[in-house]
């Protein structure tokens, strides 16, 4: 299996666990498994994106600060994506927000997006 096709690991802690979202961006339900990540804390911010607040009924998203503290912990679930579907929630997420790779609590590496 080529790089390109494998399964990409996305931990999600906001609007892309919405059914309807998912629905948007990817063309499918998700369920994934549940995780969670160590030394961010979360925060909400106004999204300016009139489509991505109506599609998530919401006018402010989660976003994720790093802080570095241990004791900072932010929950969500962990979705296996295509690539494709990978660029698709590049697409969804706005400039306020940026994908890094990440250990879990779990000990997985995963991406996520956080503040810019």
């Amino acid at each position: 299996m080529s790089e390109s096709s494998a399964a990409q690991s996305l931990f999600t802690y906001g609007t892309l666990q919405a059914p309807e979202v998912q629905l948007d961006t990817f063309g499918r339900r998700l369920d994934g498994m549940p995780d969670a990540l160590v030394g961010y804390r979360l925060e909400w911010t106004d999204i300016g994106d009139e489509r991505v607040a109506q599609l998530s009924g919401l006018d402010q998203h989660p976003i994720l600060r790093f802080t570095g503290d241990s004791h900072d912990r932010v929950f969500g679930r962990v979705l296996l994506l295509t690539a494709d579907e990978l660029d698709a929630a590049d697409e969804y997420e706005v400039s306020l927000y940026r994908r890094v790779s990440v250990v879990l609590a779990s000990g997985s590496r995963a991406w996520v997006y956080v503040a810019v």
